[in-house]
């Protein structure tokens, strides 16, 4: 096995299913780290996943995330310092509620797999980007 050594870049790596911009940071076999963007005022389409979780740490702006998992439904605020999970098959959505940008280092385990892991479901606000 190699080390990985990698720094973010300045430009998305990639547009997430939910709309949100995504710089990747270095992966493993059992999972894998990006960190994601959602512009000022801006608002996330609604997805799920079929096969991965997340945890996701807010390191900059504010705003809110909404998820909801069978029968159970919260919405939280967001901002420096919180940090939520999302099991596999959470809907969720977030919107950035202030002049900053809202950003999260996310963890997804396993990695990402592709295109087709996302699906869209109903969310809680009307999608901007």
């Amino acid at each position: 096995m190699n080390f990985e050594t990698k720094r973010i870049n300045s430009a998305p790596d990639a547009i997430a299913p939910d709309g949100s911009e995504v710089r990747l940071l270095c992966g493993l076999n059992r999972g894998g780290m990006a960190v994601f963007t959602l512009p000022p005022k801006a608002v996330s389409k609604a997805i799920a996943h079929h096969t991965v979780e997340e945890v996701w740490y807010f390191i900059s702006g504010h705003g809110r995330m909404w998820r909801r998992l069978g029968n159970h439904k919260e919405t939280v605020d967001v901002g420096p310092g919180v940090s939520i999970t999302v099991p596999t098959g959470t809907h969720f959505q977030f919107r950035c509620d202030g002049l900053e940008s809202l950003v999260a280092v996310g963890a997804t385990m396993p990695p990402w797999p592709g295109e087709n892991e996302a699906y869209f479901v109903e969310g809680e606000w009307p999608s901007t980007v």
